[in-house]
């Protein structure tokens, strides 16, 4: 990331408009009450919307398939019994998108 980057955790969307070609999405926090707090908005021009949507969407199927990959490890290793509960899903630590 370069110097003038910030790092923004959202983990959901308050809402989107479109205005004069621009995409603004005001992301969201959850609060502590529950409630979603605005915490930043991501600005895109709406002809880079379509390539931006799609790098998202890549890096959703990749980490579906990180995540397919750790339960198939995991079932694996897994002893012959099974137990009442299900596993808990596997997620890998981290692994780069490369888009």
């Amino acid at each position: 990331m370069s110097q003038n980057s910030s790092v923004l955790f959202a983990d959901g969307v308050l809402e989107a408009s479109v205005h004069y070609g621009v995409t603004r999405i005001t992301l969201a926090q959850s609060g502590s009450d529950g409630k979603p707090v605005p915490c930043g908005q991501l600005v895109i021009p709406v002809v880079q919307l379509p390539a931006f949507t799609n790098s998202l969407m890549t890096l959703l199927k990749q980490i579906d398939s990180k995540v397919k990959q750790a339960q198939q490890a995991q079932q694996g290793a897994a002893p012959a019994v099974q137990s009442e509960e299900p596993a808990p899903e596997a997620a890998p630590g981290s692994f780069r998108f490369s888009g």
